[in-house]
């Protein structure tokens, strides 16, 4: 019995989706810390090899920020690093979220949530098919 797969047309959709929120949160999020992190306890920090939050900033805006959105263009523009640059950039946002829970544990829902929406990202970027050269 043949198990049923999801349509290629959903997949990038949905994946599309994911990277551009998730490059939404990323890009917000680095422009709210580069911008002083009001309200974000800078006792946080403490343990880490940062002051403030303007350089863990920036790397979240420019890195995981970038990449997402990069890939999602890519994705719904189906082309041929779509599949890469998605990928990469799960293991991007995964890597970000070890290395911060290593260096400041947990402080936040939207780490699992966004570990949970790298994985989700992760999971279809390996059933999208390799688009042409």
């Amino acid at each position: 019995m043949n198990t049923p797969r999801l349509s290629e047309k959903f997949i990038r959709n949905t994946l599309g989706i994911l990277l551009l929120i998730l490059a939404l949160n990323a890009l917000g999020g680095g422009y709210y810390g580069m911008s002083g992190a009001k309200d974000v306890p800078i006792e946080w920090l403490k343990g880490s090899p940062f002051q403030n939050y303007l350089i863990p900033s920036l790397i979240l805006f420019l890195c995981i920020g970038g990449s997402a959105l990069l890939a999602g263009i890519l994705v719904f523009k189906q082309q041929h690093l779509a599949k890469k640059m998605a990928f990469g950039s799960s293991i991007i946002v995964l890597l970000w979220l070890a290395v911060q829970l290593a260096i400041i544990g947990y402080v936040s829902w939207m780490q699992p949530t966004t570990a949970i929406l790298a994985v989700s990202i992760l999971f279809l970027t390996l059933q999208l098919p390799k688009y042409g050269h």
